[in-house]
């Protein structure tokens, strides 16, 4: 994560930002109705990032086993076969989640943008897929399309929004991508699912990505209004020609809608950072965003506690928008849809230091 800094040692430079405001002035676009999305993000700061799934459910424990890792990827260190797995959908009603209340606390926190997992590497998608039945609707009791209540909140309380989506790995899909890699640094983690799927030489992810990946990303991008940017991860298999067939599908949907550099083979409009990475030198072109976690974790994990104070919160967001790079801090909610109290608290703490 790098070195400490003093509370006070951080002073974002004003004059970078006023220059960046200024600049921001002159690119207005479609006769003054919108303010052009490479503009705004280039001050926009600091955003909430959201990781929910089934994954909130194991909590990271499986058979009485915790695991010592991301919360996210219980199915990857467990090897959970997809019948068990897919289980978790059955029982998967998150009644206390409210869409207002995750917007009003990206709000308070002094955020300008929320993005959410609409389908994270387990391939369970949280919105209503009709290309896949695996999904929130369809498969749960709960059948409510989160994605869409996001949608309408962000629109009322004036935050962006933006839909993470994994488009190369896929657990629940047999030509999931990942396969050439073997397993993660953390060892028993297999990128691809090769406890169900054990033979990796027959794997063809361009059969996933045609009857998967490319018309679900084409519903989140028709189905939920302007989004600010679509955030793809962990390009392993991707090819050069896939990922340009999914800017262009972005693009065509909405031209204005940005795309991170995770869409993988040097791509995208602006590069996401690798995870909790915090630059010292200054970002002179371009744009940058830090994705970072309040604890040890994305995905919800029920013994994690060990999170940053406001103090730090507030210093490392200094820094990085200092340094011409947003923040994009990330919430893991429960099963039940509640951003846990700890997160809430040290957000609303941060919110008011910067609104000081």
């Amino acid at each position: 994560m790098g070195r400490r800094f003093n509370y006070y040692e951080i002073q974002v430079d004003k004059a970078k930002i006023r220059k960046q405001q200024s600049s921001i002035e002159t690119q207005l676009t479609r006769g003054g109705t919108s303010v052009d999305n490479k503009a705004w993000f280039k001050q926009a700061g600091f955003g909430m990032m959201v990781h929910w799934g089934l994954y909130a459910l194991p909590a990271g424990e499986w058979q009485g086993q915790r695991m010592p890792t991301i919360g996210e990827w219980v199915q990857s260190y467990f090897r959970i076969e997809n019948a068990t797995y897919g289980r978790l959908a059955d029982v998967f009603n998150p009644i206390l989640f409210d869409a207002e209340e995750w917007v009003k606390l990206a709000v308070e926190s002094g955020m300008q943008y929320l993005v959410i997992t609409s389908k994270h590497h387990d391939g369970f998608a949280m919105f209503h897929s009709k290309v896949d039945p695996y999904n929130i609707v369809d498969a749960t009791p709960f059948g409510r399309d989160v994605i869409g209540e996001l949608a309408e909140a962000c629109s009322k309380h004036g935050l962006k929004l933006g839909l993470y989506y994994s488009q190369d790995l896929d657990w629940h899909e047999p030509n999931g991508g990942g396969y050439h890699h073997g397993h993660t640094n953390a060892g028993s983690m297999s990128w691809t699912n090769d406890w169900d799927y054990a033979d990796n030489e027959k794997k063809d992810y361009t059969q996933c990505f045609e009857r998967k990946i490319v018309p679900q990303v084409e519903e989140i991008l028709r189905g939920y209004g302007d989004l600010c940017l679509i955030w793809f991860d962990t390009p392993l298999t991707i090819s050069t020609e896939q990922s340009r067939e999914l800017v262009q599908l972005v693009k065509k949907y909405q031209p204005d809608c940005l795309v991170n550099s995770r869409i993988g083979n040097e791509m995208g409009d602006y590069r996401s950072w690798g995870d909790n990475q915090i630059p010292d030198e200054y970002m002179e072109d371009g744009l940058f965003e830090t994705p970072a976690t309040l604890n040890d974790t994305w995905g919800y994990k029920s013994f994690d506690q060990n999170w940053k104070s406001a103090e730090e919160v507030v210093r490392l967001k200094n820094h990085l928008n200092s340094r011409g790079i947003n923040y994009l801090l990330n919430v893991g909610p429960d099963y039940l849809g509640r951003i846990p109290a700890p997160s809430q608290e040290i957000l609303r703490q941060a919110g008011k230091a910067l609104s000081a």
